[in-house]
């Protein structure tokens, strides 16, 4: 489900909301490849799936930040503003990978309004997003983003 307000300031009702969650996305060697290679963090545990079958994973795994990377997907697919000029990406309270995701699993995220205020800028809106993984029984990433609605 989506939530969808008419301009920036209707985010100030939606405070304490979860917004939903988003549809399992399949993670793919061939993101974690072109993520390593975006960031040319090239680590075998990531990147060399035969190697990393014997190592402590038991097979490639996803980049934390990759998974931290889904974020303003998982956004978009809950949070529709008709009437917005920009969303800025302001940055993050606090971000934590507590379960690995190994390649081929699926995520989903969810999405919680934390905080929303007024400021000169835009509405400063904290959002609460956690994934989970089908391959965990705890979550993946559990992040406060924090984005400026224009």
């Amino acid at each position: 489900m989506t939530e969808r307000v008419e301009r920036p300031a209707d985010i100030l009702d939606l405070v304490g909301k979860d917004l939903g969650t988003t549809e399992w996305v399949t993670v793919t060697q061939d993101q974690v490849n072109l993520f390593a290679d975006a960031t040319g963090d090239h680590q075998w545990i990531h990147t060399d799936p035969e190697r990393a079958a014997s190592g402590p994973f038991k097979g490639a795994i996803a980049h934390g930040f990759l998974t931290l990377s889904f974020i303003p997907k998982a956004l978009e697919d809950v949070l529709v503003i008709d009437k917005g000029e920009a969303m800025i990406n302001y940055g993050l309270n606090k971000v934590r990978f507590p379960a690995p995701v190994p390649v081929g699993s699926k995520v989903r995220g969810t999405v919680r309004v934390v905080s929303a205020q007024q400021r000169p800028a835009g509405v400063e809106t904290v959002f609460n997003v956690t994934f989970e993984s089908d391959s965990a029984s705890k979550p993946v990433c559990v992040a406060e983003w924090i984005v400026i609605f224009r």
